[in-house]
């Protein structure tokens, strides 16, 4: 089945991108190219992390289920780790359109969606059918993906809101403070403001599942400092490194390339994976580091966990490649670990710090 599904990549790549992301969604909700059964896969990429056994390092990051419809058929994709998201207090429409591109030629998508999504009252509604039985839980660990919504928020009461509504739910939590699209979130980053909006959640919740945050990749060296040791000073669990960049390499060469809006893909790999060693130098294995950004590759995954991280995410390579993605980045490791005599992937992390 993910045969057909592979071999209707090039027609769905003709549509408009977000008309093809609708599609994709309800495809995958009507079971299409979706295996009966979850792949095994090698014990070789097992990952335990966050307190969890994870099958394999390789997560659907956040911003493709949005509203929490397709979580259990991605798990039976191949997936070790699903993440629905960003979920707001209230449904929101998002940008205009158009606001999500494909840039081909660089192999990167930029979007401006603005965190378009249903709310959290059904997305709620959709975990919690999930959780009482009806296949779930999809033998994978689930994440929710918390925002803001564009007008009357308040972060230190919407915040703790959204984690009180899912944390019975989902296996971890994640506070997006990076997408460059909602005006004054990445504000959210720095440490001060950081220290705030977590004491406010400690304080409403004493107990929860693991909470990471998300950050942009746009931060400078004076930055990183002050934030990583706010984060665990706050009880951060773990660190995503990184949301998409406002920032434009020179040799971009789709006419899409001046848009606004966050961009991902191959040319954010060397600022996420730069960052990354960065991060995981002063996080000093305090808390779990996530990789995110331009990974397409089962060498690319190697780096990320050479460079610090427990587990990486995709979303653009399988954009482009569909779920012909996971069996390869999977076959690319299991190589890589036989050539270079390794015996687990976990073996591997921050091999290079």
């Amino acid at each position: 089945m993910t045969d057909i599904t592979s071999s209707l990549l090039p027609l769905v790549r003709k549509l408009d991108p977000e008309q093809a992301h609708r599609l994709a969604i309800e495809a995958l909700s009507l079971g299409v190219g979706i295996p009966v059964t979850h792949p095994k896969d090698d014990p070789a990429l097992a990952v335990r992390t966050l307190g969890m056994r994870f099958p394999n390092p390789i997560g659907m990051a956040a911003g493709f289920d949005k509203d929490a419809r397709v979580l259990r058929p991605l798990a039976r994709l191949g997936f070790g780790f699903v993440e629905a998201g960003t979920v707001t207090p209230r449904p929101q429409p998002g940008n205009p359109q158009p606001r999500l591109f494909r840039l081909d030629e660089d192999r990167a998508v930029i979007n401006r969606m603005g965190f378009n999504n249903q709310g959290i009252d059904r997305f709620t509604v959709r975990l919690a059918r999930l959780h009482r039985g009806k296949g779930f839980h999809p033998s994978v660990p689930v994440g929710a993906n918390l925002g803001i919504n564009k007008v009357g928020a308040v972060p230190e009461r919407d915040y703790p809101a959204l984690i009180g509504r899912v944390k019975h739910y989902v296996d971890y939590i994640v506070l997006n403070l990076s997408s460059p699209n909602t005006p004054g979130l990445r504000a959210l980053q720095g440490a001060a403001r950081l220290t705030e909006l977590l004491g406010a959640i400690s304080a409403a919740h004493a107990t929860r599942p693991p909470l990471l945050i998300k950050l942009a990749p746009d931060l400078s060296e004076d930055e990183i400092g002050p934030i990583v040791e706010a984060a665990i000073a706050g009880g951060a669990q773990g660190l995503i490194i990184s949301n998409t960049t406002l920032a434009r390499p020179a040799d971009l060469k789709s006419r899409f390339a001046s848009e606004a809006g966050g961009l991902s893909g191959r040319p954010l790999k060397s600022r996420a994976l730069s960052l990354l060693h960065d991060v995981a130098r002063l996080v000093n294995g305090r808390i779990a580091l996530i990789g995110c950004g331009g990974i397409e590759t089962g060498a690319d995954v190697i780096a990320r966990i050479r460079a610090g991280a427990d587990l990486v995410q995709v979303y653009t390579a399988f954009a482009y490649d569909g779920p012909a993605l996971l069996p390869r980045l999977k076959r690319e490791m299991q190589t890589i670990l036989r050539e270079e005599g390794i015996e687990t992937i976990a073996d591997l992390k921050g091999a290079d710090l």
